[in-house]
């Protein structure tokens, strides 16, 4: 089969892209294929499967630099320490979309790491990305995880893997930080340039910066509509596609608690569930200022547009956070006061997001019971029942947007275990579960339930790197 992959990126801002090689596998093994996104690829399965894997682990790219705001203090040269861009291809749609490998190898940009995976943490990213794509959350996805018989050495031995990933884009806010910090307004235009073509045709400068905002304000409210935590909103990992990007240290909260985090590295909890509003905006106002020459030639009135412009994340969020709650409950009109009312008791009666959302439709017909029963203050959330049933809430509505399966710390983990035993049945159950999200299928009981308690009260994730 004939692949042809393009190099834009490469050829619009080369100073951006360090040519280099990946590490050969030792005895490469197909793990886990996205025979789905394949076809989108117009890639054949069945080719990829049997004689595919050179392509799958294609030996040479580049690899992009960007530099990024970690935990809030500023890198100005990170870029992809163990990953290659191999270029882009088009889609059976006319779209281009990047082919991305991670986990395959040290580059120029690894900062003393050894640029190596490990089969866990790729599984990781394939099964929570594709259970957010499947949830309709925008997202990078994985077309292939490949067991590469490297011996990748962390606090233990653990066998090592390369993760094929497809995006619209790898293009980051910290991108753009590191073509600013050059000084060179010629490429910080230039990557502008590329990025308005590759994502917003026809638009200014402003307009890339408002589309962005509008972007990730809407994909920021779409996760917490879910539950999901990030884990690590550094800057780099902020497309502006307005993808999801970078499945390190995420998780789904389980106990409503706008301060969960879950997170190792994250101490002060910044990237907890309900700061991400908060740090989105924040990197969005660095995106800004690295853009300011781009906005105006006069200082102050580049600074005036570009706060503007930030001014709308507000009322972007709160569109998509408003109107994703009213399908969540299944109503119209005003769902403030009512939602800040639920919100409070869920917190107080430390009850499951995402059980709770989904037996709040059995209610709306009529059985309440498995609903309430999630709460020791039954008096209270009776009371809260009452006037939600009064607003004649649509329970199939609720159905289309509330998942009954996503994807459980305790149920990832167990998979993560086996998988990186050599035992793949557990990752495919739980993957056959997650990405047909919305509706109880029988026999899959046990991937709706919560985790036991002792285990989210201790449970920890971790960046794989």
């Amino acid at each position: 089969m004939n692949i042809s992959l393009s190099s834009d990126f490469a050829d619009a801002v080369p100073e951006m892209a360090v040519s280099w090689e990946a590490v050969p596998a030792a005895e490469p093994e197909l793990l886990a294929l996205n025979e789905p996104l394949a076809k989108e690829l117009g890639l054949d399965p069945a080719w990829l499967r049997a004689d595919g894997l050179p392509f799958l682990l294609s030996g040479r790219g580049v690899a992009q630099a960007y530099a990024g705001h970690q935990f809030g203090g500023y890198s100005p040269r990170l870029g992809d320490g163990r990953a290659l861009l191999l270029g882009e291809l088009t889609d059976a749609d006319g779209r281009l979309r990047d082919l991305h490998l991670k986990g395959s190898g040290r580059t120029p940009f690894a900062r003393g790491g050894d640029g190596l995976a490990a089969v866990g943490p790729m599984l990781r990213e394939y099964l929570v990305s594709e259970a957010m794509h499947a949830l309709g959350i925008p997202t990078t996805r994985a077309l292939a995880v490949v067991a590469t018989g490297h011996v990748v050495q962390r606090e233990e031995p653990l066998a090592g893997a390369v993760l094929a990933r497809v995006a619209a884009s790898h293009l980051r806010v910290g991108s753009f930080q590191y073509a600013r910090n050059t000084g060179d307004h010629e490429l910080l235009r230039r990557l502008a340039d590329h990025a308005i073509a590759r994502h917003h045709p026809g638009s200014t400068y402003l307009e890339l910066f408002a589309h962005v905002v509008a972007a990730q304000a809407s994909l920021v409210a779409r996760w917490m509509l879910v539950g999901f935590i990030h884990g690590v909103m550094n800057t780099d990992n902020m497309t502006i596609s307005g993808e999801t990007i970078d499945y390190g240290p995420c998780a789904f909260m389980e106990a409503y608690d706008p301060t969960t985090k879950y997170s190792s590295i994250d101490h002060r909890g910044r990237y907890a569930y309900g700061n991400q509003p908060i740090i989105a905006e924040w990197n969005l106002a660095r995106l800004a200022e690295a853009l300011l020459p781009l906005f105006s030639e006069n200082e102050d009135e580049a600074v005036s547009l570009a706060l503007a412009t930030l001014r709308t994340f507000d009322a972007h969020f709160e569109e998509a956070w408003i109107g994703g709650m009213r399908a969540k409950l299944g109503v119209s009109g005003d769902v403030k006061p009512l939602l800040q009312d639920l919100l409070a008791l869920m917190h107080e009666n430390h009850v499951d997001f995402t059980s709770f959302f989904h037996l709040l439709g059995k209610a709306a017909r009529g059985d309440a019971e498995p609903a309430r029963s999630l709460f020791l203050d039954l008096a209270a959330i009776d009371a809260w029942l009452a006037r939600w049933l009064d607003l004649e809430p649509d329970a199939g509505a609720m159905d289309r947007v509330n998942p009954v399966y996503v994807p459980r710390n305790h149920l990832v983990e167990e998979a993560l275990a086996a998988g990186a035993a050599g035992d793949l049945d557990p990752f495919d159950r739980l993957l056959k579960a997650v990405t047909s999200p919305f509706g109880e299928r029988p026999g899959l009981e046990y991937f709706a339930d919560p985790a036991p308690r002792d285990f989210s009260a201790t449970y920890r994730t971790y960046c794989g790197t």
